[in-house]
């Protein structure tokens, strides 16, 4: 079988099927962010604030657990028709969430829209894998960090903006002419992309036990970063369904004609090592894009503008990480020296951010800039690393499953840090100015800052001052955690690439 991309390949070619791709990457990861602005327009709209944290934690359960189906599907029938399946169902959604008039209305509208998000999210990058050769995929998958970057930034402004001179329902509606341009992209230069010549075989059981333990986690690891303890009932029945349906699920898996989820690929050491590299880098990531903004405000008093600016060098960082592990490593043929850097350099920039203030610009934005360059070289090339450790056949699962572990580690590392600051703040002398809801809504810290405004003068200042302690002692708990990522990062094999001279195995 020849190799999908031979190398006289027109380059042309790739460059329109890279545009297409990263639109949809940057349609899938704007969504992530550009909704949280507009929560309080949205809850006033509704007057329901039970189901309000859902707009956001429906969009991203959905689209995590949808990840990995994707990649199944289109190891089995090709990934143009599961690309522009997900487009669509994406750009309907939307429509929807625009339209909605209610808050049930709006968060089934937000699942629908993250199933569609993950197909595209999810096949883009696989699709990478199959018409670019691995020692070429670092440059590339820089890019598609880029989209994420610029999404990171441009959401919140975007959201703000059109949430106060338009309405909240054109942070939807937006999507409309963007996923239908991205779909007319798509449709037109995702052609002649493989298309597998095995019959496919759908494990139907595998599918339904994946999404039951999934949603059961993704349900308890989100109420616990929403508030509730650990020991809740609710919390404890989830978390024990998870573990009992995923048990089963591996028991199938181990067992089906054709699993959608090969357990052979986690005793593949180097896929397995990449995963959990992309995990607690994931868990660093997302954290610090939802609690760096709270930490600004409540210490500078500065509003949620000023806070979404804060984000810049990190968002920087990001894409400038990604572009120099991205050369690299095609340059040397190997992953692992990008990925050990950026490990070794994710809890120096935490630390660094712990110790310097939020006030003094330059040096909390350096250790920032250094943060998103750590995630950076982490992301595009461990998933690089995965992409080689496997079999040509199994590209688009072991592709979604670094996708699964991506979201999965941001999922449980806002939850996490969500929860540890709770209990941190429940603990000082915030605890009379909330109580236990101090973190509802989405972790918007809405409540955390109107009881700080507040308080008088004398008493805020103090206040401010106890809460700078108390997110330095979050941040060095986060450091703590990465040192795990960096453990994996360093019995990683130091592989070399496979070459455009190779042929499909």
């Amino acid at each position: 079988m020849p190799h999908p991309n031979p190398p006289d390949a027109p380059r042309p070619a790739i460059r329109n099927v890279l545009i297409a791709l990263m639109l949809a990457i940057f349609l899938g990861a704007l969504d992530q962010t550009i909704v949280a602005v507009s929560m309080p327009a949205i809850s006033a709209q509704f007057k329901d604030v039970s189901l309000l944290a859902w707009v956001i934690s429906g969009y991203m359960v959905a689209m995590t657990v949808a990840v990995p189906i994707y990649g199944k599907l289109g190891d089995l029938y090709g990934r143009r028709r599961l690309m522009l399946f997900g487009m669509g169902l994406f750009t309907l959604a939307s429509l929807f969430c625009g339209m909605a008039q209610s808050m049930e209305q709006l968060v089934l509208a937000r699942i629908l829209q993250g199933i569609g998000a993950g197909g595209m999210i999810s096949v883009s990058q696989a699709i990478i894998g199959d018409i670019v050769p691995p020692r070429e995929r670092g440059r590339y998958q820089g890019y598609f960090s880029s989209m994420y970057a610029v999404a990171s930034v441009a959401g919140p402004v975007l959201g703000g903006y059109m949430t106060e001179y338009l309405s909240w329902r054109w942070v939807f509606l937006i999507n409309l002419p963007l996923g239908l341009g991205a779909y007319w992209v798509a449709r037109r230069n995702l052609v002649g992309l493989p298309i597998p010549q095995r019959k496919p075989v759908i494990d139907y059981l595998g599918t339904l036990l994946m999404i039951s333990g999934l949603t059961a986690l993704l349900l308890g690891i989100t109420q616990v970063g929403q508030g509730h303890s650990w020991r809740s009932s609710e919390v404890l029945g989830l978390f024990a369904a998870a573990l009992t349906v995923l048990t089963v699920f591996v028991w199938h898996e181990g067992r089906a004609r054709e699993p959608l989820l090969p357990m052979h690929l986690f005793a593949n050491r180097n896929a397995l090592l990449c995963w959990c590299t992309i995990f607690f880098t994931s868990f660093q990531a997302i954290s610090l894009i939802v609690l760096m903004p709270l930490r600004f405000q409540s210490v500078t008093g500065a509003g949620a503008d000023s806070a979404a600016l804060h984000l810049l060098p990190l968002a920087m960082g990001l894409p400038i990480g990604a572009y120099f592990a991205g050369r690299r490593t095609s340059v040397t043929g190997r992953y692992k020296p990008q990925i050990l850097a950026g490990a070794i350099l994710m809890p120096i920039s935490i630390l660094g951010m712990a110790f310097s203030a939020p006030q003094a610009f330059w040096l909390s934005s350096l250790f920032m800039l250094l943060n998103g360059m750590a995630g950076g070289m982490q992301f595009p090339t461990s998933l690089v690393g995965t992409q080689n450790a496997v079999d040509q056949r199994d590209i688009g699962v072991a592709t979604s499953t670094t996708n699964l572990f991506r979201s999965l580690g941001g999922a449980v590392g806002v939850a996490l840090m969500s929860a540890l600051l709770l209990a941190l703040l429940q603990d000082s002398s915030f605890s009379h100015l909330a109580g236990s809801t101090l973190l509802a809504e989405g972790h918007s810290g809405n409540v955390l800052l109107d009881g700080l405004n507040a308080a008088p003068g004398n008493e805020q200042n103090a206040l401010r001052a106890e809460l700078l302690t108390t997110f330095r002692h979050l941040l060095l708990v986060s450091a703590a955690v990465s040192l795990l990522g960096l453990a994996a990062a360093i019995v990683m094999p130091n592989r070399l690439l496979r070459g455009r001279e190779d042929k499909v195995r």
